[in-house]
């Protein structure tokens, strides 16, 4: 456990240093993926700022060449990975009217082929029951 908190200890300074050397703008977009044997992954959230980030790699491995914990640093690769977001649900499904299903389940009596007729059916089924006036 001890070993894992120091590896997640030293990505964060290494975040950190590498942060220093990028653009205000680019901060947010650029994260340090892995730093093993002289190559440093970075990942990028799209490829607008990936291609602004190889435009300016000689620059950055410069600058971080400089720096004590990057000094091997012989090669940057960019990995473009979209940021995760939760897929967007709203709280109501499509609702269908009494009138709508009404309408499909007539549409449905006039049909011949059978596995049209029963999804039809089956979406008539969804509905809203008629409220007696």
């Amino acid at each position: 456990m001890r070993l894992l908190l120091n590896q997640a200890e030293r990505l964060a300074h290494l975040q950190r240093l590498l942060e220093s050397q990028l653009q205000p703008a680019a901060r947010a977009h650029c994260h340090l993926a892995s730093w093993r044997d002289g190559v440093l992954l970075l990942v990028v959230t799209d490829g607008h700022w990936a291609t602004r980030l190889r435009y300016q790699q000689k620059r950055l491995q410069r600058q971080l060449l400089a720096l004590e914990a990057f000094g091997n640093l012989h090669r940057i690769l960019f990995k473009v990975q979209p940021p995760v977001t939760p897929a967007k649900r709203s709280g109501h499904a499509a609702e269908l009217s009494s009138d709508a299903a009404e309408s499909i389940r007539d549409t449905a009596a006039g049909i011949s082929d059978p596995k049209l007729k029963a999804a039809l059916e089956r979406l008539a089924a969804h509905g809203k029951a008629k409220v007696p006036r």
